[in-house]
């Protein structure tokens, strides 16, 4: 019997890290290793490197990453460039250190310039400015393609990188404050609902366009990028390009996003828009034809996946699940969509 493939999924706790950790327990020849932040700090350096050197790790997926929407970024700049920096660049050092077969490293679809030509391919990369409400967390990210490319390029290590469209599903974070748009929607339309709210406030004008993938079907992009020989993937890119797109291909008006969600709870106070708040990047759409081309196309609509995401959302709310069942607001097995 073959001996199994040891896994070191970094971040298994967040939403990306344990949709892989769901994916990867699947696979016949796995072996998870996994670590909590109480027993691993990916920030200190000295933990990373002990653990790297008694852990035997073939495969690393870096999921882990300090993330939140436009709020967060703009009250915590220096949290985000700084931790996100130091993670990345002590677990991708301690794998070349301690040779790991292959590494993934997820980054963000906010490394491409505000206005970059739509839709966003690899090679727009570092041809424009960023978009200012998260530019330190971008900076961050576009470290970690570099960091990869670099070590590929000095050492022959196979890192690969993946950069995803907005996510959201199970293990999202729904904080009022610090969450990217879908969960905050969906956390705000639920308090207006228990509340009996006869306005929901939305930032921004609520027409800039995003694209969406659930967190599932990023997972199986993932090890479907992973399971491929390393020529392959040399095909489509360069060692100055190395990172690939993945997203749904399909866009959505921040504003019509905000209607569905109100509708998967029966919501039907006003929608209002507080344009002076900002609105971010007007458009992000990804080119995702080079993983597409590799054989990979995503299987869940926006549609299946808001309702897969307000389920668990109200899994983790018994109380106001029940009321909400019981007022007719979601009809079983699955929300009104």
């Amino acid at each position: 019997m073959n001996k199994p493939e040891r896994v070191f999924v970094a971040g298994h706790r967040g939403m990306v890290g344990s949709a892989l950790v769901r994916a990867l327990r699947t696979q016949s020849n796995v072996e998870l290793v996994l670590r909590t932040r109480q027993q691993l700090d990916l920030c200190d350096n000295a933990q990373v490197e002990a653990f790297f050197a008694r852990s035997q790790i073939d495969t690393v997926f870096i999921a882990a990453a300090r993330v939140g929407g436009i709020y967060a970024n703009h009250h915590y700049p220096a949290e985000f460039i700084r931790q996100n920096l130091q993670i990345q660049t002590n677990v991708i050092h301690a794998a070349w250190k301690h040779p790991v077969s292959k590494l993934l490293f997820l980054g963000s679809s906010c490394i491409y310039p505000r206005l970059a030509p739509q839709p966003i391919s690899e090679a727009s990369l570092l041809t424009g400015p960023l978009e200012p409400t998260n530019e330190p967390y971008a900076v961050a990210k576009i470290a970690g393609i570099k960091l990869c490319e670099s070590y590929n390029r000095q050492y022959g290590t196979d890192f690969r990188c993946l950069m995803p469209t907005n996510l959201y599903g199970p293990g999202d974070n729904f904080h009022a404050e610090d969450s990217h748009v879908l969960p905050g929607l969906i956390r705000r339309f639920h308090d207006a609902v228990l509340q009996s709210q006869p306005r929901v406030v939305i930032w921004g004008s609520g027409d800039p366009l995003r694209e969406f993938l659930h967190v599932d079907d990023l997972a199986s992009a993932c090890l479907h990028l992973m399971a491929l020989p390393l020529e392959r993937i040399k095909q489509l890119t360069t060692p100055q390009c190395a990172h690939l797109n993945v997203g749904s291909g399909e866009e959505v008006r921040i504003g019509t996003l905000a209607t569905m969600i109100a509708e998967a709870f029966d919501y039907e106070g006003h929608i209002a828009f507080d344009t002076s708040q900002p609105d971010g990047t007007p458009r992000k759409l990804l080119d995702s034809s080079k993983m597409h081309s590799l054989g990979w196309r995503p299987t869940i609509t926006l549609q299946e996946g808001i309702a897969r995401t307000v389920q668990h959302y109200l899994a983790g709310h018994t109380t106001a699940a029940i009321e909400l069942a019981g007022r007719g607001f979601i009809e079983r097995p699955q929300l009104r969509l």
